[in-house]
């Protein structure tokens, strides 16, 4: 297998495992198996973020912390209704466009339990003012979470049994997260931010096996509850050594902001959560055309990340972030397969010359 194909594999496992916001276990314990392969030291802090460590060569080159976050976008129950069906709210920034019509599954206290994201039958008139208001000759409303809800055939006080109640994750089902493949693109849910990890656990295994250190110690620190607000990242700023936390993540790829859907990895300036540091983002830049690269460079909008996060509460003094450019983010995503591949050589390369 090559390092290619184990990338692509490694990232498929981790979005198979499912991993709402505060409730990553899945996702957490592939992590935490990777890591220790590839660091001097793992562990999990009392956050839920798995960190590993690769010691430095120079004890005054740059600490930074890489930042990816285990969390995906997922829903949660508010209210179990009388005739049995959940009425679900968002975990991030997801519409139900984004998920469409189709099976979910409930994370119940006993186990899993199948359920389908439903609207109601189409074929209905004004009667039925929830459906009728989304349509074109209705109310002509967009699509919000209280228009849909979670079929699932049970009672309420089955569900009350089975341990379904308000603050039940809900999420994708695992029949709907193998990826497609198109052209030179991989296309799935959740790329947001499983691709991130795996160029993070990439860019370890890259360094290994080229049998080269990082300048200083580098924290690899796979995050919690990035999507509802960076908690994670905000705690592990403030408990671990570091003078720059650099994030990875999906970036969205449209014409908005001159960005591509192309391999090259993006490089940011700024976002809604603030400005990343001018002298990081620079030398990310010279590092990917040192490697022969022409990265992207962006500011984003109506988007923020666990590094500039946890900048905006003062938690880190410096704050970086590099993207793989994504088309449909927060939908189902797609990312060019050898953009993993080009990520993983910048960031690798970063870690080795930060300076």
């Amino acid at each position: 297998m090559t390092t290619d194909d184990r990338l692509v594999s490694l990232l498929q496992e981790l979005v198979y495992a499912r991993g709402p916001s505060g409730q990553e276990d899945e996702v957490r314990t592939v992590c935490e198996r990777e890591l220790q392969t590839l660091c001097d030291e793992t562990r999990v802090d009392a956050a839920g973020n798995v960190i590993g460590l690769m010691k430095g060569l120079k004890a005054d080159a740059p600490v930074i912390r890489v930042m990816a976050h285990l969390d995906e976008l997922a829903l949660v129950v508010k209210r179990v209704n009388e005739d049995g069906t959940l009425r679900v709210n968002p975990l991030g920034g997801i519409y139900p466009a984004n998920y469409g019509q189709g099976p979910v599954e409930i994370l119940a206290d006993s186990g899993i339990l199948p359920g389908v994201l439903s609207v109601g039958p189409q074929h209905t008139t004004a009667d039925s003012a929830r459906i009728w208001e989304t349509k074109i000759k209705g109310g002509n409303v967009a699509m919000d979470w209280n228009h849909v809800y979670v079929f699932t055939r049970m009672t309420p006080a089955q569900l009350r049994e089975a341990g379904v109640h308000a603050g039940t994750r809900v999420v994708i089902a695992r029949s709907r997260r193998a990826f497609l493949e198109v052209e030179d693109c991989i296309g799935g849910y959740f790329m947001d931010n499983r691709a991130a990890i795996a160029i993070a656990i990439g860019a370890a295994a890259r360094m290994r096996d080229q049998g080269v250190r990082p300048a200083g110690d580098a924290y690899l620190v796979m995050t919690t509850c990035e999507e509802i607000g960076g908690h994670g990242a905000a705690y592990a700023a403030r408990t671990l050594p570091g003078d720059v936390s650099l994030a990875v993540d999906s970036g969205p790829a449209c014409e908005e902001y001159g960005v591509a859907l192309s391999d090259d990895p993006v490089v940011v300036y700024g976002d809604a959560g603030g400005l990343y540091d001018k002298s990081v983002a620079d030398r990310l830049l010279a590092c990917g055309r040192e490697l022969g690269m022409d990265p992207q460079c962006a500011y984003w909008q109506s988007y923020a990340s666990d590094a500039s996060m946890a900048k905006s509460v003062g938690q880190t003094p410096r704050a970086g972030l590099l993207c793989i450019p994504t088309e449909n983010t927060h939908g189902y995503e797609i990312i060019p397969r050898n953009g993993l591949n080009r990520c993983v050589a910048l960031l690798a390369a970063y870690l080795e010359k930060p300076e």
